[in-house]
């Protein structure tokens, strides 16, 4: 049965034990009959072989002859012989079946082996062929070297049952072997990986990002923050699966466009195109790189989740929650998918010609919420009590920690590969948060005297932020120098900017976030040249002019994009905050979007 092993289907149908069974009973009922003409062929030849034999030894023999002229003596003796060459061929016949499994053990083994050197690029044609072609021929070559068949003529009736056995494959061959080519060059270590790193960066946005900013509003709101993260990480899921994926990683162009060329810039160096909604064209051997594509198109989902719900955080305490979703749902066309095609689309996308690095979202995820956060903070205006009243600093404890792990999938994963290259993302990921909260928290001690929890927290999340881009292009050491920089430079902007300026990003995401990610971005040309310990040979200053240019570019295209689809939001939704008085009631936002409350009155 092992014979057909390479067949993916076979081996599906023979996993199951009656099949397998069933199967194995009906070669023995033809290896039987097939043993059945050999055997009464062997048993007759020693019966008369033997008699021949006594008759030969004992010709002289006159007690032999008087013994034998008796009609029972006779009988007796024939019986006799007949029962010691049954005996010999039964004997036989357990030999042959323990050297016919023992082969059919070896067969197990070499087909398997086969099977995993075969080659991934082997068309399914040719595989198929192959199979019809050599199955009964091998069939039959390893029931000779069982020495089962020794006739011709059994030789033919084994070989019609080999061959009536590769037919009966044949009608699963084609797809057989074309699941059988895609498990082959699927890579089992980095499909685990990236399936785990898959979970942790839904993790991030829910409960992590969720918890974060609800603990840092008001008691009264915090069912609102809570429940936007979620209702978006279900839109953002249906329009990933729709039309997101497609427009982001398809290669053919939008609306009958040339085709993505690299060198080529067109229509879609900028977008992806349309034939892959509703995720036509992936199946099970479909394959991006090592791992199975489905599993990259849900790796990416959980970045198209969690990049529109930073957004919320700039937006908590006044904006209503139908003005919130069709915000994210329009900036998620106008600004996430166009970014994600030129940075992450392959060649021919606009900025991964041009050579941009961005390991895990320091363009794609970051700038861009950074921005459309704030171009959102100043469009809806100020909150009637601009300062930040934290409601559960415990929530955003327990929320930072759950990043701050989660961020190991963020940034880990996107090696796409559970090799040396996540090994040193992680490491990177871990020594730049530690190293921004430590930095931050020494100039709160200095400033205040006291470290701040709150500012801690922070403090790791702009750390994290930062190494997003650079993560898997530099070393230790630049995680170390890209950590001190975010500590400094996002605190300064949390603080000292804000308050200059005078707009209302509640919850900070402009200043860790879009700052980390401009951050980040810059300082990847730096840090990961060869001479700070990183992984990039191109020179230092080519690579930093192409980095500045693609932030600058991403900032301003994100900012012009933001506040058109608030203009298209204010329309639909009539108007983007939530009445006064229901601001400032004691029931929040929480009483007026949803009739719920987080804490319960006392009775």
């Amino acid at each position: 049965s092992f014979t057909f092993a390479r067949h993916v289907g076979f081996q599906k149908f023979v996993r199951n034990k009656k099949n397998k069974r069933r199967f194995r009973n009906s070669l023995e009922r033809h290896f039987t009959r097939a043993e059945n003409i050999h055997t009464r062929q062997t048993h007759t030849f020693k019966i008369n072989a033997m008699m021949t034999t006594i008759a030969t030894t004992t010709v002289n023999n006159n007690s032999f002859k008087t013994f034998k002229a008796t009609r029972t003596n006779s009988k007796r003796l024939s019986s006799s012989c007949i029962k010691n060459a049954s005996s010999k061929c039964l004997l036989e016949n357990r030999i042959t079946m323990r050297k016919r499994n023992s082969i059919l053990s070896k067969t197990t083994t070499t087909r398997t082996t086969r099977l995993n050197v075969v080659s991934a690029n082997k068309s399914s044609s040719s595989f198929e062929q192959e199979q019809n072609n050599s199955a009964a021929d091998v069939f039959v070559s390893e029931m000779e070297s069982s020495q089962i068949v020794s006739s011709p003529k059994n030789k033919s009736k084994l070989a019609l049952v080999a061959t009536t056995a590769a037919l009966s494959l044949s009608a699963f061959a084609k797809p057989a072997a074309a699941a059988a080519a895609a498990a082959i060059a699927v890579n089992a270590g980095d499909t685990a990986w990236i399936l785990t790193s898959s979970a942790l960066v839904l993790f991030m946005t829910i409960p992590g990002l969720a918890a974060f900013y609800a603990g840092l509003v008001k008691r009264k709101n915090l069912i609102t923050v809570l429940g936007q993260c979620f209702a978006l990480t279900c839109m953002m899921t249906i329009i990933w699966f729709v039309c997101g994926y497609s427009m982001c990683f398809s290669t053919a162009g939008l609306f009958g466009t040339a085709a993505m060329k690299e060198g080529a810039t067109g229509l879609s160096a900028f977008i992806g195109g349309l034939d892959k909604m509703f995720l036509a064209g992936v199946g099970p051997a479909s394959m991006h790189e090592t791992i199975p594509e489905i599993l990259w198109v849900l790796y990416q989902c959980t970045f198209a989740i969690i990049t529109p719900a930073l957004m919320v955080g700039s937006m908590v305490e006044r904006m209503k929650f139908n003005a919130v979703m069709w915000y994210c749902a329009l900036w998620s066309f106008a600004v996430y998918f166009p970014a994600c095609h030129m940075v992450w689309g392959g060649g021919g996308g606009y900025f991964a010609d041009l050579g941009v690095l961005d390991f895990a979202g320091g363009i794609v995820v970051h700038i861009t919420a950074g921005i459309g956060a704030l171009v959102a903070a100043i469009k809806v205006g100020k909150r009637k009590e601009m300062e930040m009243t934290v409601g559960n600093l415990v929530l955003t404890f327990l929320g930072t920690a759950m990043l701050w792990v989660g961020w190991f999938g963020f940034n880990g994963g996107s090696a796409l590969s559970a090799g040396a290259n996540a090994a040193f993302a992680c490491m990177a990921t871990q020594i730049a948060a530690a190293t921004a909260a430590v930095t931050w928290t020494l100039w709160d001690i200095k400033e205040f005297g006291k470290a701040s929890v709150l500012g801690t927290c922070t403090a790791s999340i702009a750390g994290l932020a930062t190494i997003t881009p650079m993560a898997g292009f530099i070393g230790p050491k630049g995680a170390f120098l890209g950590g001190i920089a975010a500590g400094i430079i996002c605190r300064f902007f949390s603080t000292t900017v804000k308050e200059y300026f005078g707009y209302d990003d509640a919850l900070d995401v402009f200043g860790v976030h879009g700052v980390g990610g401009f951050l980040g971005t810059i300082m990847l040309g730096i840090l990961c040249h060869p001479v700070l310990g990183g992984f990039n040979d191109v020179p230092m200053l080519k690579q930093t002019i192409v980095q500045v240019y693609a932030a600058v570019a991403t900032a301003v295209y994100t900012a012009v994009a933001s506040y058109a689809c608030l203009l298209v939001t204010e329309k639909i939704t009539d108007g983007l905050r939530v009445p006064p008085e229901a601001e400032a009631s004691m029931l929040g936002l929480d009483e007026y979007s949803h009739k719920e409350s987080a804490y319960s009155p006392m009775k």
